[in-house]
């Protein structure tokens, strides 16, 4: 049974019993742990535009977006255009060989962004992570990896650590401990896994030369969480360090893709990474991951004509030779063309800079209201995706988080959820091409009510 129905929307009846039903066939009732919200999740019946609607029929205000992905909002019909198109042309949803979007897209990315010489597809951005950590740790023939602490690259052994660590295990803060976040994780991760402390360069830096025969890479959010920035000047010394030690430099820009300029994050910072890890807007709603780096590193993953270790009998006189990388929906030829139309409309003049100017009057007009309540907030984010922070001083990494006023913001969140707005309580926001100067008023107002029965 559903326990606190006090959370619970008198106008959310029917989500709370398919959520139960769906609790009997499915562990918790989500089909992915982030998907949980308590008492229960909202399910959705349809999108458009910038709108969600749940199968009570309520109407919403998407700033969710799955989570960052939908840039074009939902159903935008340049999408739906290339993806018929594709289908209806191809006579198939796959081909299961090379085809022309695959090098089309990689042509697109190697021109964006400035890190990016050749590109691997992958079905997500966990999967591009993964095999960029494998591609460092080839490349390098060094066994660990760096990673900072309150950074998120997947649900995975390797990297499903110290996300989000309870401060009695963490440690100290500028040589925090590795902390596994799941069950099931196996000592050797923990064991070969350090972890870093965000934006502290000198700190970090330390740990590095420490560990500097041992590293084949450090992988970071250049936006933590895909809303507390990098500072320039601590990713410009990461850059000279890591080129110092030979330790290559991974950038997991999965949220910042496309989020913070067309070129990602990268190119807001100026820094050229020596991998890339891409996801979420890049399939344009559609499952897709990709690794792009510099030639020399990629060309690893090239196939070895004396190694084929998917055939029987074939010769394998080479098998530690080369990196391996495969997966059947690669590069699948209806994400491609659904990203591609994505990158399309987005490189459109004036696109961009008008997403980036209505999410700034978003943040000021929120700013604006929780000021005449007498709360302390600020804004966190760059680009098109931003947090709300309850609390005072810069935010720079996962440990200052700790000083904010949380409780009062998923108070807050739940009444959104009242009032039409869609965010998962206590997570950022993200906005579309689509988002409207009447959707931001909306929200605005939305949030005023939402203050006002909070504090009363």
């Amino acid at each position: 049974m559903i326990k606190d129905e006090s959370l619970i929307s008198e106008n959310m009846k029917q989500s709370a019993s398919l959520f139960e039903k769906a609790c009997e066939v499915i562990p918790g009732g989500v089909t992915a742990n982030i998907k949980y919200i308590a008492p229960h999740p909202i399910f959705m019946e349809k999108g458009n535009g910038s709108k969600l609607y749940d199968v009570d029929g309520n109407e919403y205000v998407d700033y969710l977006l799955s989570y960052g992905a939908l840039i074009l909002g939902h159903g935008h019909e340049k999408v739906f255009e290339a993806v018929m198109k594709q289908m209806q042309e191809s006579g198939t949803t796959i081909f299961g060989t090379p085809h022309r979007a695959e090098t089309a897209l990689a042509e697109k990315l190697v021109e964006l962004y400035p890190g990016i010489d050749m590109v691997r597809y992958t079905n997500s951005g966990l999967e591009a992570t993964l095999l960029a950590i494998r591609t460092a740790m080839a490349y390098t023939g060094k066994p660990k990896l760096a990673k900072f602490e309150g950074h998120y690259h997947g649900g995975y052994d390797q990297v499903l650590l110290s996300v989000n660590p309870d401060m009695e295990k963490a440690g100290d803060a500028l040589t925090p401990n590795t902390v596994p976040e799941s069950q099931g994780i196996p000592d050797y991760y923990v064991e070969n896994t350090i972890i870093l402390p965000f934006n502290d360069l000198e700190a970090t830096e330390k740990i590095l030369r420490k560990h500097a025969t041992e590293v084949a890479g450090v992988i970071l959010e250049p936006i933590q969480g895909g809303f507390i920035p990098a500072e320039q000047e601590f990713m410009t010394g990461l850059r000279r360090i890591t080129e110092e030690l030979g330790v290559l430099l991974i950038f997991d820009e999965v949220k910042t893709g496309f989020r913070l300029s067309i070129g990602g994050a990268q190119k807001v910072y100026g820094i050229k990474p020596d991998l890339t890890a891409l996801g979420k807007v890049l399939g344009g709603g559609f499952p897709i991951g990709a690794i792009g780096g510099k030639r020399e590193i990629m060309m690893i993953s090239a196939p070895n004509e004396t190694r084929d270790i998917l055939t029987a009998g074939a010769e394998n006189a080479n098998k530690t030779d080369g990196l391996f990388h495969s997966g059947t929906y690669n590069g699948h030829p209806t994400v491609l063309a659904a990203g591609l139309a994505t990158i399309n409309v987005l490189e459109q003049e004036g696109t961009m800079n008008a997403l980036f100017e209505n999410t700034q009057t978003l943040r000021s007009g929120l700013e604006e209201v929780y000021r005449n309540h007498g709360v302390t907030m600020q804004t966190v984010g760059m680009g098109s995706i931003f947090n709300i922070i309850l609390g005072e001083g810069t935010i720079q990494n996962y440990r200052e988080m700790s000083y904010v006023d949380t409780k009062l913001r998923k108070k807050i969140d739940y009444e959104l959820l009242k009032l039409g707005i869609y965010i998962k309580p206590l997570n950022r926001y993200s906005l579309s091409v689509v988002h409207t100067l009447e959707d931001i008023q909306r929200t605005v107002e939305a949030h005023d009510k939402a203050l006002k029965r909070v504090l009363k």
